[in-house]
């Protein structure tokens, strides 16, 4: 799945333009490399988002089969890392 749609299917970002607008900003990182919105998300992959004031991690545990999935069941598609 592509980085912007995975954001969004996952509810890390709540619409896929804001997730195209990082990624555009260069502030999402997948394994330490900015990447562009075509990106594919792999099972395993630890993503970066960074804010002005801090930044968020995610580790990629399994990817979605569907376009949306419930905000409750985001820790079934990515574990936050500390």
């Amino acid at each position: 799945m592509r980085i912007d749609k995975f954001l969004n299917a996952v509810n890390i970002t709540k619409r896929r333009a804001v997730a195209e607008d990082m990624l555009s900003h260069k502030v999402v990182f997948i394994n330490n490399l900015a990447v562009k919105k075509a990106k594919e998300v792999k099972v395993g992959d630890i993503i970066e988002i960074k804010y002005l004031e801090k930044s968020d991690k995610f580790k990629v545990l399994q990817i979605p089969l569907t376009k949306s999935t419930p905000k409750s069941k985001m820790e079934e598609y990515v574990q936050k890392i500390d």
